[in-house]
């Protein structure tokens, strides 16, 4: 392997490891973690949450659009992660990885267009801070699957953590309450519910 060239962790059939995830951001000042069971494959799962669009949730795809100034209400949720201000950082079947940059605390859209993966890895602006969104299905046996959401926020420096710090004791309690609601309305389509 070339010098400065990390090895890629594979992640098999949408397992996504904690080790693939700490690869691409250990230590996050923040991490939330959402998970919810179907009675449907995981195939089926994993294409209903690719399909679920802004405008079928109630707050967290109005926030996303305050957020994110001219998200259209139909982009679905797969579509707007890999898309500015988002890069895709890695994804396989049944699994996908995506990041951004920036300012979070800000209304703003202060966020850097990244080229790709590595510029992901090596943002360093003083400041900001670093978010990775994972999401990943997995078969429970018995026709079941079970569909994951992981945040993780990492602060590049000290002033970025005081403010993230200073913004997640204002939203994170609301986290809990729209956090889930998208792998709610996945999980209803699959099993033909929605």
């Amino acid at each position: 392997m070339p010098a400065g060239e990390r090895a890629r962790v594979p992640c098999r059939a949408a397992v996504l490891a904690e080790e693939q995830l700490d690869d691409w951001l250990a230590g996050p000042a923040v991490r939330t973690r959402h998970r919810r069971r179907a009675d449907a494959s995981a195939d089926d799962l994993w294409a209903a949450a690719r399909t679920i669009r802004l405008s079928e949730t109630g707050t967290l795809g109005r926030l996303v659009r305050w957020r994110i100034p001219g998200t259209a209400p139909k982009q679905t949720f797969r579509g707007l992660l890999a898309e500015y201000p988002f890069v895709v950082l890695d994804e396989g079947e049944r699994w996908s990885m995506s990041g951004l940059c920036g300012r979070i605390w800000t209304l703003n859209r202060d966020y850097p267009r990244l080229d790709g993966p590595d510029a992901f890895r090596a943002w360093s602006e003083p400041g900001t801070v670093r978010v990775l969104f994972a999401h990943w299905v997995s078969p429970e046996g018995d026709g079941a699957s079970t569909i994951v959401s992981e945040a993780r926020v990492a602060p590049v420096d000290r002033a970025a953590d005081l403010r993230l710090r200073s913004l997640w004791m204002l939203v994170g309690m609301f986290e809990r309450l729209i956090g889930a609601e998208t792998l709610e309305l996945a999980v209803a389509r699959a099993e033909g519910r929605r």
